[in-house]
């Protein structure tokens, strides 16, 4: 197993609260991380039907023979068992009791809202970290590398090409997780939809256009959006206008959570293709975005990532807003710095009236370094 980041923040939870619960999209390494984290704990998997049916049968019965220190995996095929899950922990006013995951976020988000509100600790696990990568000796040749391998657990662990990863994670997720989450009748209809939104990676999102391109509604095509986001595929970044007078892009902004999965779905059959595709800066601009959302998500924190846009085009890239401060990212696909990386600076002071810090240029260059317009921040070093 690949050592894991969020390792240290889920045995710490474990301690704090009665239940712990582990989401992310399916392959992330969920049931490798629990299991190795909690090795004296039962594991249940409700894909077992025996399991799936002797619970739904009898939960309190159920519960009794798994009445402390057990891993329910897949724990939102029986959203049910939340409510006893409820009873069962105040009873027994005891930490970590239980372990819950579950790659179907709406689906599971909805049950604990519902039932264990303040009685569990909810901790996301997405694909490996760049860091995790590094840290495991699979130091990549370039970023270009980077991007079209992906990052989900058996790439590595199994050294599989993308090619005899993606297609059949792909089909997989299409066959399980979408018909659970929503019943999706022309599932060919489904796929060619999801390689329209790889296509707009980086874009602001028009969901007539899609739906338009796609053949369906344009309700439907918000429904598909949904079901993409509830089991980690996409992910909507904000646009950022509080306390904002002029007119401002208000329309979110497409990407991938893995730029793998993207680029298998957009075609491309080698690394070294990357570099002349005409989404090469979409997709550098998916990848620094998902390494940061990971590095949130291992931290326990929520990500208030946000980009700005104006109505003449002005932009900046990436916004985290910390409490009363902001922290300004511009992301540009170039590895040869060029002075006009910094322009952004221009008009930085006007977003916000809270404080921020000075803006960061993150680039596909090797070196880190500080310039006289700000830091100048390579790939390799934009998640430490």
């Amino acid at each position: 197993m690949i050592p894991r980041i969020l390792a240290e923040k889920l045995r710490h939870f474990a301690t704090k609260y009665p239940i712990v619960t582990v989401t992310g999209p399916r392959q992330s390494g969920k049931t490798t991380l629990i299991r190795t984290c909690f090795p004296d704990y039962e594991y249940v998997s409700f894909e077992d039907p025996d399991i799936l049916l002797m619970a739904k049968d009898d939960p309190r019965l159920f519960l009794k023979r798994y009445r402390d220190k057990t891993i329910f995996d897949e724990a939102q095929r029986f959203p049910e068992l939340f409510s006893y899950l409820q009873s069962a922990v105040d009873l027994e006013g005891k930490t970590g009791m239980y372990i819950l995951s579950g790659s179907q976020n709406f689906q599971l988000m909805e049950k604990i809202t519902q039932s264990l509100a303040g009685r569990t600790a909810i901790l996301k696990l997405m694909p490996l970290s760049f860091p995790e990568i590094n840290n495991s000796g699979h130091k990549p040749h370039s970023i270009d590398n980077v991007m079209f391998q992906g990052c989900y657990p058996r790439i590595y662990d199994k050294q599989l090409l993308p090619k005899e990863f993606y297609p059949f994670y792909i089909q997989t997720y299409i066959e399980r997780d979408v018909r659970q989450i929503q019943n999706i009748l022309n599932l060919n209809l489904f796929i060619r939809f999801v390689k329209l939104c790889a296509g707009r990676i980086g874009q602001l999102l028009n969901i007539s256009s899609l739906a338009t391109e796609c053949g369906i509604t344009q309700p439907t095509a918000k429904a598909w959006l949904s079901v993409l986001e509830a089991s980690y595929i996409v992910y909507l970044l904000k646009p950022y206008y509080k306390n904002q007078n002029k007119r401002l892009v208000k329309t979110p902004k497409l990407y991938f959570l893995d730029t793998g999965l993207a680029c298998s779905l957009l075609g491309i059959q080698e690394g070294s293709q990357i570099f002349a595709h005409y989404l090469r800066g979409e997709l550098f601009g998916n990848w620094i975005i998902s390494e940061k959302l990971k590095a949130k998500f291992n931290a326990v924190e929520d990500p208030n990532f946000y980009f700005w846009r104006d109505n003449v085009g002005n932009e900046i890239d990436l916004i985290i807003e910390n409490g009363e401060t902001l922290q300004i990212f511009e992301i540009k696909s170039g590895s040869t710095y060029r002075p006009e990386f910094f322009k952004a600076q221009n008009y930085v002071e006007g977003i916000s009236d809270l404080h921020f810090q000075p803006l960061t240029v993150v680039y596909s260059g090797d070196n880190t370094l500080e310039t006289k317009q700000g830091m100048l921040v390579s790939w390799k070093d934009w998640v430490e």
